[in-house]
């Protein structure tokens, strides 16, 4: 699939801190999640990865991983996972997520998404859920949450 977001973090993820400056761009694009400090591991069509470090920025008044940073990183890499495997004509929006605290978040939290089923053109809108699972640096799931990406079609140039 021809994608300016994969073609980028393909160029980049091979150099040295080309991963590090691909996360920088996409939070310069989308500001807000700079927040969280995240970092692109792996992004193909189809899957997306991500890190955050458990930091005084994410942490919470228990000295775990905020619910909410775990949510941004759910949210930033299923955007990303959703935007390098939509078909060149499509384009989405998150629509909701649902999610579960599974237990507490320590350590770097590492992030997985996938599409529920591969995305398809069509001149219809439609739901596209994405699975993110958060893990601890032991490899235990603490959050998992499942975001409903509205898929339509890109407007026609006017």
């Amino acid at each position: 699939m021809s994608n300016q977001v994969l073609s980028l973090y393909n160029t980049l993820a091979g150099k040295p801190l080309g991963k590090w400056l691909f996360s920088k761009l996409i939070c310069f694009k989308a500001p807000y999640f700079g927040s969280i400090g995240p970092r692109v591991t792996r992004l193909q069509p189809g899957r997306g990865e991500a890190t955050i470090r458990h930091r005084r920025g994410v942490t919470n008044h228990i000295g775990t991983v905020h619910a909410i940073a775990l949510c941004n990183l759910a949210e930033f890499i299923g955007g990303l996972s959703c935007e390098v495997s939509l078909p060149p004509s499509m384009r989405w929006i998150p629509r909701g997520m649902a999610v579960e605290y599974l237990k507490k978040a320590v350590g770097t939290m590492h992030a997985v998404a996938t599409p529920a089923f591969e995305p398809h053109e069509t001149s219809e809108g439609y739901e596209l859920p994405v699975e993110v699972t958060i893990s601890d640096p032991q490899g235990e799931t603490v959050f998992r949450a499942r975001i409903g990406m509205w898929v339509t079609p890109k407007r026609a140039a006017q």
